[in-house]
């Protein structure tokens, strides 16, 4: 038995037992893969894959079981790593944090300038992605920290903590007529094209909920994952935009106004979320309590070692 071997069963489940994306995950072949997961059935004596032929179709019982077992060894040996690196005094490495685009561009700025200030050693891997994607990273150790607003918490190999709260904005060019308007009604929008969110993404579930419980159908026109691309098509006058409040900023969008809508939808709630059971480097806790300050390092520990998150 070998971390190969336990690496290869690990990606086949993550993948869809597409051994295609397994090797290219593992930088390995695909008969490479293939002689892997047979090796370990061997091995154990049990069929841990269902098969048509020779590819994968899924998970046998006893499978499912084992990969329980092999999740928490991977986990571990990782773990181990990172603690050894830890205990020799060694405070260089990379941390890398996945965020949605809004999360990137808007809060983490000013986390990562201090964080930089306190550990110069320490490189940032920055990567921007949805949100689905993130939590995917998180699990696989691509990643150590995510933050997003929707979807994290929805994981349960994940401890998500939220971090702070957060508010959407109309955003409209000066002198259009919902600015005479207040307060702006849903059914007031509902008479102008939107230009919003991508589903999924910055909040935009409430935006949807807030039209459906009020039977309002809105005609959002154009969709996007990035505020500033939104704000540039409200602009140009192809719509009224509705953006992450923290994404406006009232000196530099000059020529479009922003009017509250915190009365229209609910308040969304920023998640920062790290794989249940990992070991974080001092760096880490750093950084996570940067962006979140109420967190002491024992509410991290306690959320990572089973109990709730604060």
């Amino acid at each position: 038995m070998n971390f190969q071997q336990l690496r290869s069963i690990r990606e086949a489940a993550r993948r869809g037992y597409n051994l295609t994306e397994v090797a290219n995950a593992l930088f390995t072949s695909q008969p490479g893969v293939s002689r892997q997961i047979r090796e370990l059935e061997d091995e154990l004596g049990v069929v841990i894959f269902e098969r048509n032929g020779k590819r994968l179709t899924g998970m046998t019982e006893p499978g499912k079981g084992i990969l329980k077992i092999i999740d928490r060894l991977l986990i571990e040996a990782e773990n181990l790593q990172q603690a050894s690196l830890e205990y020799t005094g060694q405070q260089s490495g990379t941390l890398s944090v996945a965020a949605t685009h809004t999360q990137a561009r808007y809060a983490l700025p000013k986390v990562v300038q201090s964080f930089r200030s306190a550990y110069p050693d320490v490189r940032i891997a920055l990567q921007q992605s949805a949100p689905e994607h993130i939590a995917e990273w998180i699990l696989s150790g691509k990643t150590d920290i995510g933050i997003a607003t929707e979807g994290l918490s929805q994981f349960p190999d994940l401890v998500s903590f939220p971090c702070y709260r957060w508010s959407h904005l109309i955003v409209v060019p000066d002198g259009h007529p919902l600015l005479t308007r207040s307060p702006i009604r849903l059914e007031d929008l509902a008479e102008f094209p939107l230009i919003t969110y991508d589903v999924g993404f910055t909040g935009r579930g409430h935006i949807d909920a807030a039209f459906a419980q009020a039977s309002v159908k809105p005609d959002i026109v154009l969709t996007a994952m990035d505020s500033d691309v939104i704000k540039q098509y409200v602009a140009l006058g192809l719509g009224v935009g509705i953006v992450a409040s923290m994404a406006f900023d009232h000196g530099r969008d000059k020529g479009m106004r922003a009017v509250e809508a915190s009365h229209l939808f609910a308040q969304n709630t920023t998640r920062l979320a790290v794989r249940r059971g990992a070991y974080l480097r001092s760096y880490a806790y750093h950084f996570i309590q940067q962006f979140a300050p109420d967190l002491s390092r024992a509410d991290i520990d306690a959320a990572l070692n089973g109990g709730e998150p604060g």
